[in-house]
């Protein structure tokens, strides 16, 4: 009479009936409501850790600009401290140099004048020694011996 496919159908609605009537839409419609609430509070959760991080993110990029600032700012002071530094040690090494050439010249200058008082000294020395000698050979006896020992003496008191 009837075929398998009619009880296959039959026992199909009928299995639907009884779930309806258990009430097993109800559990499977309370199932999916509960999904669904589950769903959006993740995505809530979601969207709020997502704000949390784009603002912890804008922060550390804002301290990252600030710490790059303040890296420029201290590189700008140090080249300024390091040409200060190298300024102020020229001016030292010009002012060093600057006393060495006038300590070199004031001994240049004691030194021209000892050896010009050594010749004054040595010519002094010489012309009393010539003039010696002239006036041995030229006078004699006892009053040109007292005349030459102070023509000597005037000399030596003059030239000294």
């Amino acid at each position: 009479m009837f075929e398998a496919e009619f009880w296959v159908g039959v026992a199909f609605f009928v299995f639907v009936a009884f779930l309806g009537y258990v009430g097993a839409h109800r559990m499977i419609l309370a199932s999916l409501d509960q999904r669904r609430d589950k769903i959006k509070s993740e995505l809530d959760e979601a969207r709020r850790l997502r704000e949390e991080a784009e603002k912890l993110l804008a922060e550390y990029r804002r301290r990252q600009q600030d710490a790059e600032s303040e890296a420029q700012t201290i590189i700008r002071n140090a080249q300024a401290e390091a040409e200060r530094v190298a300024e102020e040690a020229h001016a030292r090494l010009e002012e060093l140099i600057a006393r060495r050439t006038a300590i070199a010249q004031t001994k240049i200058a004691q030194a021209e004048a000892q050896a010009l008082a050594d010749v004054r000294a040595a010519a002094a020395d010489a012309a009393v020694v010539a003039a010696e000698k002239i006036l041995r050979q030229t006078a004699k006896g006892k009053v040109a011996d007292d005349l030459i020992a102070k023509g000597i003496e005037d000399v030596k008191a003059k030239l000294h």
